[in-house]
């Protein structure tokens, strides 16, 4: 059958799914009478797919033509931006051969400069007509209404301000106009005040201010009214302001006193000599204001607080009292005649001195009495003084340092500046010289000359190159005076350098102790007075600010202007700037000076103990120790004393009464007790235990170290401690040969201790000698002739 031939023209896969469908459809002989219904069937579902395989070629081709459109458009858009580049690229060139755009250029820009001046100048006519209009504006309310005035004024104001801030990122053009309107505006701020002042004046002038007016007396409605509007005018200028607005009504109202101010102390008459700026003018200045202080608040205080309380100026008592609006209306006429007394002042630096005194006390006059701030609540007003010193400070500190050094100089210089002063204090207190005294009083008159300086570097100056720099110095000549002493007193020195008659007869007697008792009493006093200094609340307040600024600067720069960290450091205290508490102003200058004491304090027991030695020499080569009595047992107390012992007691009573008068009782109590303590050792081994003693001169040696203990008990109580050792020394020296009524004898006492350390020891126990060791006792007891025999 033809059904079974193959179809060379299909793919084997195709025939498998034919076979697959066939066998699916003719299962049986009875499907065969279906076969003309499944021919149909298949030749519908060809028919339908020729047509979706005609659809699709006819798809490929219009999308297959479509392309070759779109990439022959591609081509020619291509081809004819070449061509439009290559006519660009001939135009270009024949441009930049050309020169007629620049020609063209050329031409034009002198019309349009022109016309950039024109619209320019459109622009300024403008703005000049809306600055007249303005200006107009705000006179055509005066002086009926003030507030509708400043409404006109306001917006001048704020065009002028705008004006500048424009000209500043315009690289300051249009210099002239912005000086113009802001010179208009500041004209009509001028005229409107001019105005309403003018009213105010024809007010006072109709009830003769300020003589007709009684200071008790209230001002009436018309008065009030007139005032309440120059305020009104103020307040936007004031509420804008940075700085602090004179009050124009209270300005007003001051004029009559600036004129008598001036007539008074700015003319040609007696008052006005800078002499009398302190007796009269100061005075009169200050009772004005006290006078029509009262007649000011009582009368205008309510009109400030209604005006200005709630506002950002509420706080300001410039603004809100009448009394301190006064004062500030009043200080421009005084502090054009403090200027006038400053170059008077310049050229005598005596009265620029006390000028600056008088300026500062009527700086806190003002202050105290009249509570005035000057506007700045916190810190207060600075003063007519700050405004000078931040002028002429240097003129007033070089007239200050060059008084304060020539009154030093007069000072050490003066015969008696090296002569204790024994009426400075009392018994038992240090006595320092009358140079000392008077050096810290001129240092105490410089601290009164700054201590209101209100500027820190200003004070610092004042400390460290006046006060500090005079102490100094005065230190240094401490210095130099234990320098020489020490030369001239040393072996060494004197044969370097000689001592002259002078220089020997300044250290007879008690000339040492003199010359020493001058450099310690003097560096006491100078060192007890810095320590109080240290404790006043000027000084630890100007520490603190110290500390403050040496802490901010981290060791680096200046402190001060001037003063960097490590000069400041090095004058004042090695711990400015740490964080620790401790530390004064003074702290390098009295360690100085305690050096100096110090030093002044072991040359004084080394002179006392050179005296002693030098006084005792004759009784230390005493040669009658060994004489023999007939008596075994003898009695210290009925011998007399040794007369080689009356001139060391001599020399010892002046030295005791002459230290006595100059020192304190501690430093007088401590340094004798140094120098007893050597004494005793040179009797100890000069005498005790050089010499051969009997029982007689045992004895004698008893009563002689009496004689020398009571004359030191009289001045110093319980010094006789000094002499213990040889106290017990001589006790056991002056054992008597044969023993009393259960006591030790000589012999009994050299048994026991020569036998070992334990007898020895219980023997000095029992005798109450602690202070004496074993192998001191044997070489006292071998001092006892009678034990040598």
């Amino acid at each position: 059958m033809a059904l079974n031939a193959p179809a060379h023209s299909y793919s084997r896969e195709p025939d498998i799914r034919l076979e697959d469908y066939l066998d699916d459809k003719l299962q049986s002989t009875t499907d065969f009478e279906s076969l003309d219904n499944l021919l149909a069937s298949v030749e519908i579902q060809r028919n339908q797919l020729q047509t979706q395989l005609d659809d699709a070629t006819k798809e490929l081709q219009d999308a297959r033509r479509a392309a070759e459109d779109r990439q022959g458009g591609l081509a020619k858009s291509i081809d004819e931006f070449y061509q439009l580049q290559e006519s660009i690229d001939v135009r270009m060139k024949i441009v930049a051969e050309s020169t007629a755009p620049d020609e063209a250029i050329r031409r034009l820009e002198q019309p349009m400069k022109q016309l950039h001046k024109v619209e320019l100048a459109y622009q300024y006519v403008s703005l000049l007509q809306d600055v007249e209009n303005l200006r107009l504006e705000a006179r055509s309310h005066l002086p009926q209404n003030p507030k509708a005035a400043l409404q006109s004024y306001s917006r001048l104001k704020k065009l002028s301000i705008r004006l500048r801030e424009l000209q500043r990122a315009a690289d300051e053009a249009a210099t002239h106009l912005v000086n113009y309107v802001e010179k208009i505006t500041e004209e009509l701020w001028q005229e409107m005040k001019n105005t309403m002042s003018a009213e105010l004046e024809n007010i006072l002038k109709k009830r003769d201010w300020p003589q007709g007016v009684d200071t008790n007396a209230e001002m009436d409605g018309e008065w009030l009214q007139c005032f309440e509007k120059l305020v009104d005018l103020q307040v936007p200028e004031i509420l804008y302001s940075e700085g602090i607005v004179t009050l124009l009504p209270i300005e007003v109202m001051a004029k009559p006193f600036v004129q008598w101010f001036q007539f008074q102390f700015m003319g040609n008459n007696a008052t006005s000599n800078p002499h009398a700026f302190g007796t009269f003018c100061i005075p009169q200045f200050i009772a004005l204001i006290d006078k029509w202080e009262g007649f000011f608040r009582d009368n205008m205080g309510y009109i400030l607080s209604s005006r200005f309380l709630k506002t950002k100026v509420g706080g300001l008592s410039v603004y809100l009292d009448p009394a301190c609006a006064l004062i500030t209306a009043l200080l421009p006429v005084m502090r054009e005649k403090v200027n006038a007394m400053v170059q008077h002042g310049l050229q005598n630096p005596q009265f620029l001195s006390s000028l600056i005194v008088q300026l500062m006390d009527l700086d806190d006059e003002i202050r105290s009495r009249f509570n005035y701030d000057g506007g700045d609540p916190e810190k207060g007003w600075a003063g007519l003084t700050s405004e000078v010193l931040e002028k002429h400070f240097d003129d007033w500190f070089k007239a200050e340092k060059d008084f304060a050094l020539e009154r030093y100089h007069v000072i050490m210089n003066s015969l008696d500046a090296r002569n204790i002063d024994y009426d400075y204090s009392g018994v038992g207190k240090m006595k320092p010289t009358f140079g000392a005294v008077r050096v810290t009083d001129l240092l105490r008159s410089v601290t009164s000359q700054y201590e209101r300086v209100r500027r820190f570097s200003h004070k610092l100056r004042f400390l460290i190159d006046i006060q500090l720099e005079i102490l100094d110095d005065y230190h240094d000549r401490f210095k130099d005076s234990l320098d020489t002493y020490y030369t001239i007193n040393s072996t060494l020195g004197r044969t370097l350098h000689g001592l002259t008659k002078e220089q020997a007869a300044a250290l007879e007697g008690t000339g040492a102790f003199e010359t020493l008792c001058k450099v310690l009493g003097s560096s006491d006093h100078i060192i007890a007075t810095l320590k109080d200094w240290s404790n006043e609340e000027f000084f630890v307040t100007l520490w603190d600010q110290l500390q403050t600024r040496a802490k901010r600067s981290h060791g680096d720069g200046d402190i001060a202007s001037g003063m960097s960290y490590e000069d400041v450091k090095d004058k004042t205290s090695s711990v400015v700037g740490s964080d620790g508490d401790g530390g004064i102003l003074f702290d390098e200058t009295i360690s100085a000076y305690t050096h100096r004491r110090k030093a002044a304090e072991e040359y004084l027991v080394s002179a006392l103990n050179d005296s002693h030695q030098k006084a005792f020499r004759p009784y230390f080569t005493k040669a009658h120790w060994t004489t023999i009595s007939d008596n075994t047992h003898v009695e210290a107390s009925q011998l007399s004393l040794t007369p080689e012992l009356d001139e060391p007691l001599k020399i010892l009573k002046r030295n005791l009464a002459f230290l006595s008068t100059a020192l304190s009782t501690a430093v007088y109590r401590r340094i004798w007790r140094e120098s007893l303590e050597k004494l005793q050792d040179l009797l100890w081994t000069n005498v005790l235990m050089t010499q051969n003693f009997t029982t007689l001169g045992a004895a004698q040696f008893v009563r002689d170290l009496d004689a020398i203990t009571s004359l030191i008990t009289r001045h110093i109580p319980d010094g006789s401690a000094a002499f213990s050792t040889l106290q017990d020394g001589l006790q056991l020296l002056n054992l008597p040969l044969e023993a009393k009524d259960g006591g030790v004898s000589l012999q009994q006492a050299s048994d026991l201790v020569f036998t070992d350390n334990t007898e020895a020891k219980k023997l000095l126990s029992e005798l109450g000698l602690e202070s004496l060791t074993p192998a001191n006792a044997r070489k006292i007891l071998q001092r006892r002739v009678e034990n040598s025999e």
